[in-house]
């Protein structure tokens, strides 16, 4: 299959930007966006489209009692620490989505990127201030579980790992920045199997576009090669 074909870059790149692409499919798009540059660049043009779009929709707030048990179901507080005795329960996640769904509206996975790392930050004991954080990201599986909340301030990329992850002892985890402009990835530094870990910023941080940050899996050590081995997740950093 030609994945290069402008009609098929731009559907694929739409279906994985709105998270309709899932499974096997994603996790090969994601290896594909690795490869070729042209794909980036299709992917950063959809981004930048819907959730343009999504930034239009009026701000919607919810009541603290759901606020707390997304705080719950995230693994960030405990039920007991919740301080609701009447939490509204979220709505479980289907056992199967469809191929296609347009449930997800555009700009939904940058919405929730800031979410999900606002609300770690805000934790006491959390990463830091979150004033002085200038972008926010949020690593996710297949299943939309975070994994890693990263967040980049002036002197360090700063990682925690979240309960979801269920980490290979036997391997090691790798940060990498992807440029628009189509060069080698860049190595960021291995992320941590659990707890908080901070990383130098690269600092190349300020001098391109970040297309994406990916994470691959790694022998212990990190890539022997320089390039990523396998790419396993990708995500859109998240300027404030």
């Amino acid at each position: 299959m030609n994945y290069l074909t402008e009609e098929r870059r731009n559907a694929l790149a739409a279906e994985y930007v709105l998270g309709t692409l899932q499974g096997p499919a994603r996790v090969r798009f994601q290896q594909l966006m690795m490869e070729h540059r042209t794909l980036r660049k299709t992917v950063w043009y959809w981004e930048r489209g819907l959730n343009g779009l999504g930034e239009a929709l009026p701000e919607q707030s919810l009541r603290p009692e759901v606020w707390e048990r997304i705080k719950v179901r995230l693994g960030l507080v405990g039920d007991q620490d919740s301080g609701s005795a009447d939490v509204v329960p979220l709505p479980s996640r289907p056992a199967k989505k469809p191929a296609r769904s347009w449930q997800w509206l555009a700009g939904v996975s940058t919405a929730a990127a800031i979410v999900l790392a606002v609300l770690l930050v805000w934790q006491p004991g959390g990463m830091t201030d979150p004033e002085s954080a200038q972008q926010l990201a949020v690593v996710q599986s297949e299943d939309a579980e975070p994994l890693w909340f990263i967040e980049v301030v002036k002197s360090a990329i700063r990682v925690r790992a979240t309960g979801q992850l269920d980490p290979r002892a036997d391997r090691d985890y790798e940060l990498w920045l992807v440029a628009a402009d189509g060069r080698d990835p860049v190595s960021l530094g291995l992320l941590p199997k659990q707890g908080l870990a901070e990383l130098p910023r690269n600092e190349l941080l300020n001098r391109v576009e970040v297309a994406a940050l990916a994470v691959s899996l790694e022998p212990l050590g990190g890539s022997p090669t320089g390039q990523p081995t396998t790419v396993l997740y990708t995500t859109k950093p998240v300027s404030l």
